[in-house]
């Protein structure tokens, strides 16, 4: 199935349609969902820092792992850090990360919410724990993961990373 999508928006009647695709600017801080040309979701985020900044280009957004164990990487910066297991206050991956560049950027819960619309970040893209939720569903709801509230619940509640792979790619361009 060709990722074209089209949505009804009841309270215009009007109908979207077109690629699903993302971008994000480090400049604006901001991700942006679209579909075609329309503008379907907008988050403010957190980018990589001046040392450590988000990487630019093009990308295609083809996993997510819910419950995300953090493992610290190997980089002065997280020198002395301890590992974090799914749904401890001290991961700052939270409840789930979306991969644009595997296996080092992605897109993340934050346990730093004061940190959104800042470069804060070792590179990835920040978002509020609950915008990286929705974020996660959107997608897997329109690039060929669908599944029911339930499955969302059950995975939540288990704290057990949980791999999904996206049929259809997110094409996702990162400028400044």
């Amino acid at each position: 199935m060709d990722l074209v999508l089209a949505i009804l928006l009841a309270a215009n009647s009007v109908v979207v349609s077109g690629p699903l695709t993302m971008a994000s600017s480090t400049e604006k801080k901001i991700l942006v969902v679209r579909i075609g040309a329309t503008d379907v979701r907008k988050y403010d985020v957190a980018v990589g820092m001046k040392a450590h900044p988000t990487p630019t280009g093009r990308f295609t957004v083809k996993h997510i792992v819910w419950n995300p164990a953090w493992v610290p990487p190997d980089a002065g910066w997280a020198k002395g850090k301890q590992p974090a297991q799914p749904g401890d206050p001290k991961n700052p991956m939270r409840a789930v990360k979306i991969f644009f560049q595997e296996p080092d950027y992605y897109i993340h819960g934050t346990n730093n919410e004061d940190s959104i619309g800042y470069a804060a970040s070792h590179g990835c893209i920040r978002m509020t724990e609950s915008d990286a939720v929705a974020l996660a569903k959107y997608l897997m709801e329109h690039a060929g993961a669908h599944h029911d509230d339930a499955w969302y619940d059950n995975v939540q509640a288990s704290l057990k990373p949980t791999d999904v792979n996206l049929p259809n790619g997110v094409p996702m361009v990162i400028g400044r």
